[in-house]
């Protein structure tokens, strides 16, 4: 089974929701799971042979939420082939740049030559604002191709 690092981007607390619903999802299908709320480029580097799941919100024009943002600009200038991941995007479809911070941190990573296992899952506030309603069903699918 894998070892997955979780980092999350958050706001008002919506994607640390999500992360918590999806860590003992991950744990019973016999995975090693740790949440980051303040993840660390150490923290990162920790998972580099290993899985990280990004779950993000979106501020302002499509940015990355200041708790994640330190992380996103230490992970430039990395060369990451051997990380494997998956990004959970949360956002609201009636502004422009809609889920644009994960969309951010995933296109960081396919430039870095990271391997996204399955697809980037977008969440829209407006259809559900319930966002682990449709997250569990995809972590369960996601943790199934580790």
């Amino acid at each position: 089974m894998a070892k997955i690092g979780i980092f999350v981007g958050t706001v008002y607390g919506n994607a640390l929701l999500v992360a918590e619903e999806a860590q003992p999802e991950l744990e019973a299908l016999g995975h090693e799971v740790k949440v980051f709320e303040d993840g660390t480029l150490e923290d990162w580097q920790k998972y580099s042979q290993d899985v990280v799941l990004v779950i993000t919100s979106t501020t302002g024009q499509g940015d990355l939420p200041d708790n994640i943002r330190a992380l996103f600009a230490s992970l430039q200038d990395q060369y990451q082939p051997t990380l494997r991941y998956g990004v959970i995007a949360l956002g609201d479809s009636s502004y422009d740049n809609f889920c644009g911070g994960g969309k951010h941190f995933d296109a960081l990573l396919q430039e870095q030559g990271a391997q996204r296992v399955g697809s980037l899952l977008e969440v829209d506030a407006i259809e559900n604002p319930e966002p682990e309603e449709v997250t569990t069903p995809w972590v369960k699918q996601w943790a199934a191709q580790l």
